[in-house]
C-alpha cells in the first residue's frame, strides 16, 4: 500500500488563500463572527427566494405566450385550414398586430410563389409530413424576438403561428429589476438582522466578559453578572451560564475571604508566642545576669514555645491546603486507635479520667483509612474535652456499631457550648470567650472535621445531656474517599 502523501490537486495560490481567509475569520471578534453567519443566512434565504421567483415568474410568462400560441393555432386552423398554402393571417411584425400564421406543405415543390413570412427549415416539412410532433421556436422578426408554434393540421401541412414576446420580455426584465431590488433590500435587512442577533444573543456573554475583565483588573471577587427577573424554568444556555458564573464567583469570594481571615487570623495566634519567643530569647543572651534557676525557667519557657510554634505551623500547613494529604489507605480496626489514643492521652491528662466503653460488635469492625491521622483527630477531640472538663470530672468515650458504621462519642462534663458559638466551633481559629484563657490556637476541631471529611465521615458537636459538649463521629466501614 502507498502511503505517500498525495499532493494537493488545487493551486498553490487557491491553497494559501483559503487558509488566509480561515485565518482572518478566526481573528475576528465572536460578535463579528456571529454578525456575519446570520447575515449570509438570512442573505442567502432572501436571495433563493428571488431567484426561484424569478425562474417562477419567467416559466408563468413563457406558459402564457404559449398558451395564447396554442389558441391562435387552433383558431387559424379552424379559419384557414383549407386554405392554399401561404401566408394566411396578419404581418406580426408590429408589437399591435394579431399573430401571424402561415400554412407550410410537405413538399418544397406546392410552395407558393409568395415567400413565406416565417422561416421555414426541415423540421417544419416533418411536421407537416407527421413525421415530427409540434415543437416551439424562437426567431427574430424585424429585430425583435418572438416565438413561434408549428403544428400538424393534415392534409400534409403544417400550420406555423408566431407573435412577438416583447411583452413577455418586459415582464421579466421588470421582475427582474424587481426582485433584484427586493434581493439587495433582503441583503441589507439580512446585516441589520445579523448585527441584532449577535447584540442581543451575546449580550449575557459581553456582560460575563466584562464581568471578568473588571474583576481581573480590580481583584474583587464581588461582582456579579446581572441575571433576568423571573427566570424561573426559562432559562437558556446563556443564561444558565450567567448564573453558573456568579455560583462560581461565589465559590471564589468565600475562598478568597476564607484565605484572607487564616492569613489575619494565622498572624494573629503567631505574635504572642514569636513575641515570647524573642523575649525568652533575648533573657538567655543575657545568661550571665541569671541565676542558674532562671536560666533553666527560661530554656524550658522558650523550649515549650517553640515546640507550639511548630505545631500550630504545620497545622496551618495542614489546614491552608484544604484537603488531607494522599497516602497509603489501610485497613484498620477503629477500637485499636481508639484505646491506644486514649492512653496516651491519659498521660496528658493525668487529672482527667478518661472512660472508655467499646461495645463488643465494635471490636471486629475495621474501616478503611489512614492510622494516624484518625488518631490525630481522636486527639484533638480527647485534648478538646479534656482541657474544658473540671478536675476529677470523667470524658467518656464511647465506641459503637451502627448498620455500615462506627460511631464514636466524646463527651465531657463542662461548662458545654453556647448556642451561639455551637455553629462556629469547627471554625479554624475561632474560639469561645469562656476559652480565650485556655491554652490552644483554635485549630484543633478545624483539623479533625478535615479529616473526617477525608474519611467520608461525619463529625457533628451538640449539647450533652445534663450539661457538657458532646461530640459524634460517624465513619462508614466500607467506603472510604481519598
Amino acid at each position: 500500500m502507498n502511503l505517500r502523501r498525495q499532493p494537493d490537486p488545487r493551486p498553490k495560490r487557491e491553497r494559501t488563500g483559503g487558509r488566509k481567509h480561515a485565518r482572518w475569520l478566526r481573528r475576528r471578534p465572536l460578535r463579528t463572527r456571529l454578525t456575519l453567519a446570520a447575515s449570509l443566512a438570512v442573505a442567502a434565504v432572501a436571495v433563493g427566494l428571488c431567484a426561484g421567483s424569478f425562474l417562477v415568474i419567467r416559466h408563468q410568462l413563457l406558459r402564457q405566450l404559449d398558451l395564447h400560441l396554442t389558441q391562435s393555432a387552433r383558431l387559424a386552423d379552424q379559419q384557414f385550414g383549407h386554405e392554399p398554402p401561404g401566408v394566411v393571417q396578419g404581418d406580426c411584425r408590429y408589437l399591435a398586430a394579431p399573430a401571424c400564421a402561415q400554412l407550410v406543405p410537405d413538399q418544397p415543390s406546392e410552395d407558393p410563389e409568395k415567400p413565406y413570412l416565417l422561416p421555414v427549415t426541415p423540421t417544419t416539412r416533418d411536421v407537416a409530413s407527421g413525421s415530427h410532433g409540434p415543437y416551439y421556436s424562437e426567431l427574430k422578426l424585424a429585430g425583435h424576438r418572438a416565438r413561434m408554434l408549428t403544428t400538424p393540421i393534415g392534409d400534409g401541412h403544417a400550420l406555423q403561428v408566431a407573435v412577438r414576446a416583447d411583452t413577455v420580455d418586459r415582464g421579466v426584465r421588470q421582475a427582474a429589476v424587481l426582485l433584484a431590488g427586493l434581493g439587495a433590500a433582503g441583503v441589507v435587512l439580512a446585516g441589520l438582522l445579523g448585527a441584532w442577533v449577535s447584540r442581543t444573543g451575546l449580550a449575557p456573554v459581553s456582560r460575563l466578559t466584562a464581568t471578568a475583565e473588571r474583576i481581573a483588573t480590580t481583584r474583587d471577587a464581588r461582582h456579579r453578572i446581572e441575571l433576568p427577573p423571573e427566570r424561573a424554568g426559562r432559562d437558556d444556555e446563556i443564561t444558565r451560564l450567567a448564573a453558573s458564573f456568579n455560583t462560581m464567583l461565589d465559590e471564589l469570594e468565600k475562598s478568597v475571604g476564607a484565605q484572607r481571615r487564616l492569613v489575619a487570623d494565622a498572624s494573629h495566634e503567631l505574635r504572642t508566642p514569636l513575641t515570647a519567643l524573642r523575649t525568652n530569647a533575648e533573657l538567655l543572651t543575657r545568661s550571665s545576669r541569671l541565676s542558674d534557676a532562671q536560666r533553666e525557667r527560661a530554656a524550658a519557657a522558650l523550649g515549650r514555645q517553640m515546640r507550639e510554634v511548630t505545631l500550630l505551623v504545620n497545622d496551618l500547613i495542614e489546614l491552608a491546603r484544604d484537603e488531607e494529604p494522599d497516602p497509603l489507605i489501610e485497613e484498620v480496626r477503629l477500637a485499636v486507635i481508639v484505646e491506644h489514643t486514649v492512653d496516651a492521652a491519659r498521660g496528658h491528662w493525668p487529672d482527667v479520667p478518661l472512660v472508655l466503653s467499646v461495645a463488643p460488635e465494635a471490636r471486629t469492625a475495621g474501616v478503611a483509612g489512614v492510622p494516624a491521622r484518625l488518631s490525630r483527630l481522636l486527639s484533638s477531640l480527647l485534648d478538646n474535652a479534656a482541657k474544658f472538663s473540671p478536675p476529677g470530672r470523667p470524658v467518656e468515650i464511647t465506641l459503637t456499631s451502627a448498620p455500615d458504621e462506627l460511631v464514636l462519642t466524646v463527651r465531657d462534663h463542662g461548662p458545654g457550648i453556647s448556642d451561639e458559638d455551637l455553629p462556629y466551633v469547627f471554625d479554624r481559629f475561632y474560639r469561645a470567650r469562656t476559652a480565650r484563657a485556655l491554652p490552644g490556637s483554635g485549630l484543633g476541631l478545624a483539623m479533625a472535621r478535615q479529616i473526617a471529611h477525608a474519611h467520608d465521615a461525619e463529625l457533628t458537636a451538640e449539647h450533652a445531656f445534663g450539661g457538657g459538649a458532646q461530640f459524634r463521629l460517624r465513619i462508614p466501614t466500607r467506603t472510604f474517599r481519598s
